[in-house]
């Protein structure tokens, strides 16, 4: 990574002793250069090429923006620390001649250095504020300084253990799981943890906290890519627990430029629409914003698939959309001891 950052100075070191306005090439991150590719099953960028010039005056505030961010990027890396992406915002916002209107333009330069170098920006010790959790038999062992070479199970914690910068760049050791449950909500999370869920279904739980953080699809990735687990997964039935599900299975077009964060093979178990009819369970109307999503995801390329068609179609019919919490109708123990059995054939 550090190789990757001292290159892009050395050119436009190069660029500046030739006498020449200095200036970067990347691929287009315009929404007409990013298109759905059902073999890698994700979306990706196309081939349409950009270059930032520092002779355009447009491009000078991004260009520079850029540079500072590769400065600062490299210094994560040399020193060993990491920083969130709020903090890179306030850090730039220190010096007087980096300035940015809001943190969406500061991440947005991030994503462009993501592209430019071809590099995730957690290569670069650049993570968002955690939210997401993991619990179960998985042992793994520390990268990050002062904790290297130490281990730990992830059954140690029984809130689980926050996805932030150590378990992501961790090294997984071992684990007895034979399948991944990945669930949208801290609640339903911590009834699962609280059921021993983990035991009854031979499962790693993961907890997205809404829609799913890179970091954590990356680790989704690395225990079905590296142990062949299959990956289960469970939200709201509504359209933006259904889009959850599949930015983990199909990625996002904002990171179609990045490779490692889908699992394609994943299963969005419920909840379905049929659900709601089959466990006559507790609804709310669908708003006029949820109508307009789900019409938008039957357009989607991802949800072409006979489930994802056939479920949109039932929650239009219905009219309806229902929580993870209206299994409690039944008793708090109802989704561990009957819905989850049934969705997984244990």
């Amino acid at each position: 990574m550090e190789q990757s950052l001292t290159g892009l100075g050395n050119l436009i070191y190069e660029q500046i002793t030739n006498h020449e306005f200095p200036w970067i090439h990347m691929q287009s991150r315009s929404t007409d250069n990013i298109m759905y590719d059902p073999e890698e099953r994700q979306y990706v960028l196309g081939p349409r090429m950009i270059r930032r010039h520092s002779r355009n005056i447009r491009h000078i505030r991004p260009f520079t923006q850029l540079v500072w961010t590769a400065w600062f990027a490299k210094e994560l890396v040399m020193h060993r620390k990491t920083s969130t992406l709020r903090e890179v915002y306030y850090s730039a916002r220190g010096h007087r001649d980096i300035e940015y209107n809001n943190q969406q333009e500061s991440d947005n330069i991030i994503t462009d250095m993501e592209v430019a170098l071809n590099r995730a920006r957690e290569d670069f010790h650049i993570f968002p504020e955690e939210r997401s959790a993991i619990f179960g038999d998985l042992t793994i062992e520390y990268t990050v300084p002062g904790y290297e070479g130490r281990r730990t199970n992830l059954t140690d914690h029984p809130d689980g253990v926050m996805i932030g910068p150590a378990v992501t760049s961790s090294e997984f050791v071992e684990t007895s799981a034979d399948k991944v449950l990945v669930v949208e909500k801290g609640a339903m999370f911590t009834r699962l943890v609280e059921e021993r869920a983990h035991d009854k279904f031979n499962a790693i739980l993961i907890h997205t906290a809404g829609q799913s953080p890179r970091a954590t699809r990356g680790i989704i990735n690395r225990l079905n890519q590296d142990y062949d687990l299959p990956v289960y997964i469970f939200t709201d039935g509504d359209p933006w627990g259904i889009h959850i599900a599949m930015v983990i299975i199909s990625g996002s077009a904002n990171a179609a430029h990045l490779r490692g964060l889908t699992t394609p093979d994943a299963e969005w178990i419920g909840v379905w629409g049929t659900d709601i009819i089959d466990y006559k369970l507790p609804t709310e109307p669908l708003t006029e914003f949820d109508h307009k999503r789900l019409r938008e995801l039957k357009n989607d390329p991802r949800y072409t698939g006979d489930i994802w068609q056939r479920e949109l179609d039932v929650f239009l019919k219905l009219e309806q959309k229902a929580e993870l919490e209206a299994f409690s109708r039944y008793g708090l123990t109802y989704i561990v001891d009957e819905y989850l059995p049934a969705k997984l054939g244990s």
